[in-house]
């Protein structure tokens, strides 16, 4: 009995030591970047206002980092294909690379237009606004990463900026249009980035996991599934990962892309020819052949949200450094770089510390994962994007990610019901003969590719006519509703995400008027 209660102590310390380094890691940081920035602004009028919001922007930093990176590598990490830290350190990687390279030297001091810079009053209004906004986004999202629920950042901080500005100059400052397209993605991403998922990953079970060779057709089809993935990856990131850096159309970047998974596919077909020649004809072969396209997939994904992303830590204080060095608000903001690190580093670091939580989340406890169904959802993410650019739809990169496994997972749902129905048919039909007759059709039906599994149920209902009523059918359906997808999750999730710009609204316009009656004299 003492035994135990030691260990029990043991096992409550270790835990608290763990949280207790990543909390005094993550204070080390922000008073790092307190005591450069105050080193760099000693003659600067109003510098302590940057001084609190560099250390506003470095915690909204780490909480993007924390709760948003997971949607890029929680699917790699869920089907196995990249361990918890390899994934970690990937993304760490990677999004500070694409905060660094790629993440441009000008950014909107208003996010997506939704407030009306003209009628802000003053630079000291719009200093308070942009602080009470990054504050209250970096808050929720910090409470999101707490119960594990993957929120959109962006989303994050036009509610923030919303909220804030109404706060300071009333409804009328409001882009309603804006905010009700904000509102609509709500719907649209997750929608978009589901069906694309759960329609690659039923192309890859038509022709590859229901055939009876399915290394033969793993042979044929897989090179060209990691084609079109690196076209739409490429074009991806020509478009948005690179965007600050070159600008290109649609039509140009699809075109960079298709040369790209030409030559792609040129490369990898004897390759995949040779892989396939020695490996066994199941399934689990055939989820190998998707593990290194997964790992390239959570890299270049994070490299890309660290290019755009970055914008919502970054340009609030972005702007607010540009309003206190110039005393006046501008439609764009230059971005210094110790403004830059400050995003790059701080995503890097949330991630390190408290991404663990979220991978899981995304990765493993929403439905379960294998490789090929982590590589369709890794294909939404960058389609949906592509499509919905194009289109003018406002989308947000983490409900597609997140959609993208609720859809695979309510696909397989689909799929696995109507498998036990089918072999229930069977089993009716059959009811009068002897079990080991029974177990040799089933046994066939298994092994048998899609066109033959319908040819035998063909077979079966003209030989014994409908057995069942249409009553009978529908209980069944009841019966065989396997629950893949973890409902708590979906409503978690679901209701985080309708919270989430009012939320945050009302936290930034309390933080505003806290800041305005700190400060006013």
């Amino acid at each position: 009995m003492e035994f135990n209660t030691i260990r029990s102590l043991e096992q409550a310390t270790k835990l608290s030591r763990g949280e207790l380094f990543r909390l005094g890691t993550a204070v080390l940081f922000i008073v790092g970047i307190m005591l450069i920035t105050n080193a760099r602004l000693d003659a600067v009028a109003n510098s302590y206002l940057l001084v609190v919001a560099a250390m506003i922007g470095g915690y909204m930093a780490m909480n993007i980092g924390a709760n948003d990176v997971a949607n890029n590598v929680g699917p790699a990490v869920g089907s196995k294909a990249l361990t918890l830290t390899g994934a970690i350190l990937i993304a760490a990687v990677f999004e500070a690379g694409g905060a660094l390279i790629a993440g441009g030297d000008v950014v909107g001091t208003i996010k997506n237009g939704i407030i009306d810079p003209l009628l802000i009053a003053d630079s000291n209004t719009f200093i308070w606004i942009m602080i009470a906004a990054l504050l209250a986004a970096a808050v929720w999202l910090n409470a999101a990463t707490i119960v594990g629920a993957p929120v959109s950042t962006t989303h994050s901080i036009v509610g923030g900026v919303l909220g804030a500005g109404v706060a300071a100059a009333g409804w009328e400052i409001a882009n309603w249009p804006k905010v009700g397209a904000i509102a609509a993605s709500w719907v649209i991403s997750p929608v978009m980035g589901g069906l694309i998922a759960a329609g690659f990953l039923y192309l890859i079970k038509r022709t590859i996991v229901y055939r009876s060779d399915k290394i033969a057709a793993a042979k044929r089809m897989v090179p060209i599934l990691i084609a079109i993935m690196t076209w739409a990856f490429s074009t991806y990131l020509i478009l948005k990962g690179l965007k600050k850096l070159w600008k290109f159309e649609i039509v140009g970047a699809s075109l960079i892309g298709l040369a790209i998974a030409l030559a792609v596919f040129v490369f990898l077909k004897p390759v995949i020819a040779r892989t396939t020649a020695r490996l066994a004809n199941d399934r689990t072969s055939v989820n190998k052949l998707f593990v290194i396209p997964l790992i390239f997939a959570a890299a270049l994904l994070s490299f890309a949200h660290g290019a755009n992303d970055v914008a919502n830590a970054i340009g609030p204080l972005a702007a607010i450094n540009d309003a206190v060095l110039s005393g006046g608000v501008a439609a764009k903001a230059t971005i210094p770089i110790w403004v830059l690190m400050v995003g790059a580093v701080g995503i890097a670091l949330g991630l390190a510390l408290y991404g663990p939580k979220l991978i899981r989340t995304v990765g493993s406890e929403i439905t379960e994962l294998d490789q090929m169904r982590a590589f369709c959802i890794a294909m939404a993410a960058a389609i949906t994007v592509i499509i919905a650019s194009q289109l003018g739809l406002p989308v947000s990169s983490t409900h597609i990610a997140v959609g993208g496994v609720f859809g695979v997972g309510f696909l397989r749902e689909y799929l696995e019901a109507n498998h036990a129905r089918m072999i229930d048919e069977i089993k009716e039909h059959h009811q009068d003969d002897e079990p080991e007759e029974v177990e040799a059709f089933l046994e066939k039906f298994e092994n048998a590719n899609l066109e033959e599994k319908g040819r035998l149920l063909k077979d079966l209902k003209e030989k014994r006519g409908p057995s069942l009523l249409k009553k009978e059918r529908k209980e069944l359906r009841k019966v065989y509703r396997t629950e893949l997808v973890k409902r708590s999750i979906l409503l978690k999730i679901a209701a985080a995400w309708v919270i989430t710009v009012p939320f945050a609204g009302i936290l930034a316009g309390m933080f505003y008027f806290t800041i305005r009656g700190m400060l006013l004299p």
